[in-house]
Order: structure tokens, then C-alpha cells, then sequence
């Protein structure tokens, strides 16, 4: 099959990124256009080796990091987003490796690939991320969890990562309690509590008067996401590994999405 071929249904997915790398979509699609004229050229730069996607970011990104260019977004191009001012305050890998893994879907290991590094690099240059990110929207972070280990492993990180703690709730009452003394920034939740009430519910009551990122924290992901209600943006699955806690925290703080479900059934999780 033609190299064209192969690269051409990547392409929306490589404009995207490299809208968000440059900052406006008048400069990441003059940097595409250059990888694309720079394969046209010389396609043994694509390594049919590889998946062909990862090929394609590979040689995208050999190309942007090996040129000097001005990340602040074209003021005169407007269209400038609260993402966009994030993103400038990312240092350059730490940025790239963020995107990749958190925006593109990339694993780890694919990331290592396309950035030319080691998979525990891409992990370093993620956390350095994420605490870029708690530097720019440092907030406190109530968690909704009954299990005291596992509660406290969930404070150190959130904390590490340069947030703070407002309160760690064991039940639906002590969730709502503890918001109604202070509204949270962030939310990480576990689904069934020590009562046996519903972590989903203190959620969705919480988020009846107000809005905020929600993590929720299973040991039975396949409850929540059935395919046959709204599902939860962030979902982590116990036992769960430091490393994707801190990147689903710099995830949901960075792109201020909710995590809200309506009408579920409580779940036993």
C-alpha cells in the first residue's frame, strides 16, 4: 500500500496534536505540512517498522524538536482557549509526553517509541508534567474512600503532586458533610463505602449544587462502564498503580471535565 495511504487516516489525529504542541491550528498545520513534504522526500524517514501511527508521530516529532520555533499561540489568529494557556506553561517534553499519552492514547511504552526515549523516562517526564500542572491549578482534593491504606496512599499522592487534602470521607454523610464546610477542587471517589452507601450517590448529590472533576476509584470497573448509561470521564480500577493516579489527576484538573451520572442504579463496587 502507498506510504499516502497508510499516513492518511492519521492525519486529523496528528493535526490535533499538533495544534495543541504549537498552539493555533495555522502552526501545527504548517508543521504537518512540513513532516508530510519531508516524507515525500525521503520516505525511508518513516519506519514501516513501527505501527503506523506511532510512525507517523515518531517522524512528526523528529521533526519539531529538532527546529526552533515560538509555542506562544498567533494572538492574531485569536481563538486562544484556557487549554492553550495551560499548555504554554508545560515545558516542551514533559508537554509532548502529556499529550501523547493523555490526548492521543498513546501507552507508555508507544510514547517511548515516538519520543526516541525509555518507557520510565516518559513516565518521569509525565510526573514532571502533572507537577507543572498542580503549580498552575494547585487545589484541594476531597477523597471519598473507606479503606484507611489505601485513603492515606491517595493523600501522599495528591499531595506530592502539590495539591492539598480537604478531607477524606469514609460515607455518603461524611462526603456531603465535609463539602458543605468546603467545596472540593477535585474529587477522587470510591464507589461502595463503608456503610455499604454509594460513593456515586455523595458524587451526584455533590454535584447537584455544584461543579467539580470526579475520579472515581473501583476495584469493579465493569459496573460503571456497561455501554448502557453516561459513564464516568475518569475511571481508575483498584488495584491501581501511583503513576496513573498522578496522570488521571493532572488529566481531569487540566481539562476541567466533570464526571457526573445520572440515573444509575447505586453500584456495589
Amino acid at each position: 500500500m502507498p506510504q499516502s495511504k497508510i499516513i492518511a487516516p492519521h492525519l486529523p489525529y496528528l493535526r490535533r496534536f499538533a495544534r495543541a504542541l504549537a498552539g493555533t491550528q495555522k502552526a501545527g498545520d504548517t508543521y504537518v505540512a512540513a513532516t508530510l513534504e519531508m516524507l515525500a522526500e525521503d520516505p525511508s524517514l518513516f519506519d514501516a517498522t513501527l505501527d503506523p501511527r506511532v510512525a507517523l508521530y515518531r517522524t512528526f516529532l523528529s521533526l519539531w524538536n529538532s527546529v526552533g520555533i515560538n509555542l506562544k499561540p498567533d494572538s492574531s489568529e485569536g481563538g486562544e482557549t484556557l487549554i492553550d494557556r495551560k499548555l504554554e506553561q508545560i515545558t516542551p517534553l514533559p508537554r509532548q509526553a502529556f499529550l501523547l499519552c493523555s490526548v492521543e492514547g498513546f501507552s507508555a511504552e508507544e510514547a517511548a517509541i515516538i519520543l526516541n526515549t525509555s518507557t520510565s523516562n516518559v513516565d518521569a517526564l509525565i510526573d514532571d508534567a502533572g507537577r507543572e500542572i498542580a503549580a498552575q491549578v494547585a487545589t484541594h482534593v476531597l477523597i471519598i474512600e473507606d479503606e484507611p491504606m489505601i485513603a492515606m496512599d491517595l493523600e501522599s499522592i495528591v499531595e506530592g503532586l502539590g495539591h492539598r487534602v480537604a478531607g477524606v470521607a469514609r460515607t455518603h454523610s461524611e462526603a456531603l458533610s465535609a463539602v458543605s464546610k468546603e467545596k472540593p477542587g477535585l474529587v477522587l471517589a470510591d464507589i461502595q463505602l463503608a456503610d455499604g452507601s454509594s460513593g456515586l450517590d455523595a458524587v451526584n448529590d455533590m454535584l447537584g449544587s455544584f461543579q467539580v472533576p470526579v475520579i472515581f476509584i473501583t476495584a469493579y470497573p465493569d459496573r460503571l462502564l456497561t455501554g448502557e448509561r453516561p459513564e464516568p470521564a475518569f475511571l481508575i480500577t483498584k488495584p491501581y498503580q501511583p503513576d496513573t493516579v498522578k496522570a488521571i489527576v493532572s488529566q481531569a484538573l487540566f481539562f476541567e471535565r466533570h464526571a457526573k451520572l445520572k440515573d444509575q442504579p447505586s453500584a456495589s463496587a
